[in-house]
């Protein structure tokens, strides 16, 4: 067992060891912090599983950090430094911005998927400002931005390690230093990704392209992707390249929501005995709640969990309505889902510059107000780095028992947005919120029809991926009311936008 090895407990230090085998044989030495030219054996993919609270995010945690000790770089996928090419690098990788978010919390530099598929191109002259600013070059002198603009960028990067962040407070647009997006290239070294349960296929096969050494972090516990039968792209790893974690550290921590979750590996337990569960563990801690009804409030930054889609949308017109939304337009606060990108494939630097920005299919965003031109929308993107953005939208509100949902606003072409008061299960995943409400009724439904997934009831994985999305407390609404708001809704909760916010403003130029 290695020295870092001796902190973790026996599953994650033979885990540690496992990997540490694995990057030897990619020429990096954790052991003695040396580094080694590639060495161009066979692509090498190894999987670190477990239930939520066993570890997973330690043990990517302290990899991450040792990797970094032994001097190999960080890729963050806004901005890398072609002098350092020749260096060992590693990414760190989640499906959704609000994953990566999660990490970069727990001082991990975690980034999306698609922000490494696809890299920004960067004007000549403000790469000499991204240079300096990471270590490769001398302060700039760039006509129209003065010392105190360099400061500035130079403070905020020291904080956040975003080149376009630190880009935008010195006062620049997106448009004036990034001039498009390219699909990578060059190859990277090692790649983590974390809730590797919700990759397809595709992007494991994306992600193989670019990264010989692969590293996934996974519960087998949650729901497979849609149109994956059930199986999540580590399951069909060798036996011996998955690691699987069994010890579950977080419930010594006397944690009521992860002993709750891990009760229903029981075969024996009936919905109506876990019912009983929660709600005599609700009756000891206040981190659990036994709801008689949805609170409204919560719905505006952490959306209602449910299994079927007409109790998604009943929930989203309810929340609407206690708040009077008209018919016609969205309010400033309401929360919404990116359900993709409708561009013609002719617009496909446009689609890029959107889902580089965060607008990936399942972004949580709250709606700030109109944009400047019709159709357009001022977003917030929950879990980005830079979370302004104006962009092109398709709005759609869906109606109970109408097929064609109604649309407030459209550009005629851009982003499309579900409401996101109301969340199902599925899309839930990869996300965690403070405060999680699920929606009892949908899974006393889901037990009472007696379907199965990968050889266990539906509802106890339903369950196990709603309950784990909470990570201070869960509230199990039992029955089908709404409260009444506190206030209007609102956006100064938000963190305040850089000196200048990005806005996609060649989108704007063409997409409206």
């Amino acid at each position: 067992m290695t020295s870092t090895a001796l902190t973790y407990s026996e599953d994650q230090a033979a885990a540690h060891d496992k990997v540490a085998e694995m990057l030897r044989s990619a020429g990096i030495d954790l052991d003695d912090s040396l580094l080694m030219p590639p060495a161009g054996g066979p692509d090498q993919v190894m999987a670190v599983t477990g239930k939520a609270g066993s570890g997973k995010t330690l043990l990517l945690a302290e990899l991450y950090r040792a990797l970094e000790a032994a001097g190999v770089d960080i890729v963050s996928g806004d901005y890398e430094s072609r002098k350092k090419r020749e260096k060992r690098t590693l990414a760190i990788l989640a499906p959704t911005n609000k994953a990566a978010s999660v990490l970069r919390l727990r001082g991990v530099p975690a980034t999306t998927i698609h922000r490494i598929l696809y890299t920004p191109v960067y004007h000549p002259e403000y790469e000499r400002i991204a240079e300096w600013l990471t270590g490769n070059g001398e302060k700039p002198d760039i006509e129209g931005l003065s010392e105190v603009a360099l400061d500035r960028a130079a403070a905020f990067f020291a904080n956040n390690k975003s080149v376009p962040g630190a880009l935008a407070a010195a006062g620049l647009r997106g448009s004036d230093f990034i001039t498009g997006w390219k699909r990578r290239e060059e190859p990277l070294d090692i790649g983590f990704v974390d809730e590797s349960s919700m990759l397809d296929d595709k992007q494991f096969e994306d992600l193989k392209e670019i990264f010989p050494t692969l590293l996934l972090f996974g519960d087998p516990a949650q729901l497979a992707p849609v149109g994956q039968s059930g199986t999540m792209v580590f399951e069909k790893l060798p036996e011996k390249r998955v690691l699987n974690l069994n010890r579950i550290h977080r419930q010594e921590a006397d944690n009521p929501i992860l002993d709750i979750a891990h009760a229903l590996a029981d075969p024996q337990l009936e919905f109506h005995d876990f019912e009983r569960m929660i709600e005599d563990a609700a009756r000891k801690d206040d981190r659990v709640v036994w709801g008689q009804r949805v609170e409204v409030d919560l719905m505006a930054r952490s959306p209602v969990l449910v299994w079927r889609n007409a109790t998604r949308i009943r929930l989203i017109n309810a929340f609407r309505a206690v708040h009077g939304a008209p018919e016609d337009a969205l309010l400033a606060g309401e929360p919404l889902i990116c359900d993709g990108i409708e561009l013609p494939l002719k617009h496909r630097k446009k689609r890029l510059d959107l889902e580089a920005r965060g607008l990936i299919k399942g972004a949580q965003v709250v709606y700030l107000g109109e944009g400047r031109k019709p159709g357009f929308s001022r977003l917030h993107v929950i879990g980005a780095e830079d979370p302004q953005v104006s962009a092109a939208s398709i709005v759609k509100i869906e109606k109970p028992d109408e097929e064609e949902p109604f649309i407030p606003f459209a550009a005629r072409m851009g982003a499309t947005f579900l409401h996101g008061a109301a969340v199902t299960i599925h899309k839930a995943q990869g996300s965690q919120w403070e405060n999680v409400q699920v929606f009892a009724p949908d899974l006393y439904a889901a037990a009472r029809m007696g379907r199965s997934e990968a050889g266990q009831p539906l509802w106890k994985r339903l369950a196990y991926v709603a309950i784990t999305r909470a990570q201070e407390r869960l509230i199990w609404v039992v029955r089908n009311r709404l409260s009444k708001p506190s206030g209007p809704l609102r956006v100064d909760d938000l963190r305040a936008a850089p000196a200048a916010a990005l806005t996609l403003d060649a989108t704007e130029d063409g997409a409206a």
